[in-house]
């Protein structure tokens, strides 16, 4: 029965919130309370709540809100990005905190290598010139850069970057790769990868950067003005991690300079960028929406990982995916 299922606190189903087909996963194992419903009654719906759905980085895990969850017993996040989630902080208050690896690597690497290609091709220009009603012949100019046997630097060399030098060893191109450890010589074979120590060194060499770090305080800012004017002028910097580890200043600057020759993002900071910001209007940026993971066969395995976290903390039991920091 219903009643015997314990409560979870979403954001919403609909447009800003779940799908209604991926909510049923939760239904299966909650009942849920929407934020806004929640907010309408905090003290009568407060002390029901054991787990916080966090989707989108919504409901926000802020004090304020956690304070008003006496029961709670976990913080399930979609996604494996953690950078919005007060994890220590979360801890004090005894709530097991926890992310989705591993089944969003193979959607967001599909996209990191859409975009260098879309970027490098010229993929946008190319169908705005297809079905502009004035067009009347193909321009030549339309010239892009070669991506077969070029070199590809990878920065981030966890799941999904190892994914994306999986998929890249199709187009014959040289893999070099920065990471805070290097990878075992049988993974490095395997896709061909090169391991540079000084990432200064990697910069220099790439044809296409590729950010896919998670963010920390350390990564934070990692691409400025010094990193960007070590980059080949033909280069392209491509990022599928965070906004904030790019400073979105120097990357407009080295973009109308001429320092670097294209951005293609699928992160900003923030996200929507203000309509006015310098980087929608740059002909050299190739920008989406951080929907590195929005297939729906992904959706659904992220959501269904949230649940067996979840459900796995309210229980008592050991929690699969638990961040430990």
């Amino acid at each position: 029965m219903a009643d015997n299922k314990p409560w979870a606190l979403i954001s919403e189903v609909g447009e800003q919130g779940y799908l209604e087909e991926v909510a049923d996963i939760i239904k299966r194992h909650f009942n849920i309370i929407c934020l806004k419903d929640f907010l309408q009654n905090p003290q009568f719906h407060g002390p029901k709540v054991q787990a916080l759905l966090v989707w989108n980085c919504c409901p926000e895990a802020e004090p304020s809100l956690l304070g008003s969850l006496p029961s709670l017993k976990v913080v399930a996040n979609g996604g494996v990005g953690i950078d919005h989630l007060d994890v220590p902080y979360i801890n004090r208050l005894g709530v097991k905190v926890t992310n989705t690896p591993g089944v969003v690597s193979n959607a967001t690497a599909d996209m990191a290598m859409a975009l260098l290609l879309a970027s490098a091709r010229k993929v946008v220009e190319g169908h705005q010139i297809a079905i502009n009603p004035k067009t009347t012949h193909i321009p030549q100019c339309l010239m892009g850069a070669e991506v077969t046997g070029s070199t590809l630097g990878i920065i981030g060399m966890g799941h999904i970057g190892y994914k994306v030098a999986q998929r890249s060893k199709g187009f014959d191109m040289k893999i070099l790769y920065h990471n805070r450890s290097r990878r075992s010589v049988e993974d490095e074979q395997a896709v061909g990868a090169t391991y540079s120590e000084n990432m200064d060194d990697l910069l220099r060499e790439s044809d296409f950067v590729m950010l896919v770090v998670n963010l920390t305080p350390e990564t934070t800012g990692l691409i400025s003005h010094r990193e960007l004017s070590l980059m080949k002028p033909t280069a392209t910097l491509v990022n599928v991690s965070r906004g904030r580890v790019v400073d979105q200043d120097a990357l407009v600057t080295a973009l109308q300079s001429g320092t670097i020759r294209a951005a293609a993002l699928d992160v900003t900071h923030p996200e929507p960028l203000p309509r006015d910001h310098a980087l929608l209007s740059l002909p050299n940026v190739l920008i989406t929406p951080h929907v590195g993971t929005n297939t729906y066969t992904t959706t659904r395995k992220m959501v269904q990982r949230m649940v067996e976290n979840a459900v796995a903390a309210v229980k008592g039991l050991p929690v699969p995916d638990e961040v430990k920091l």
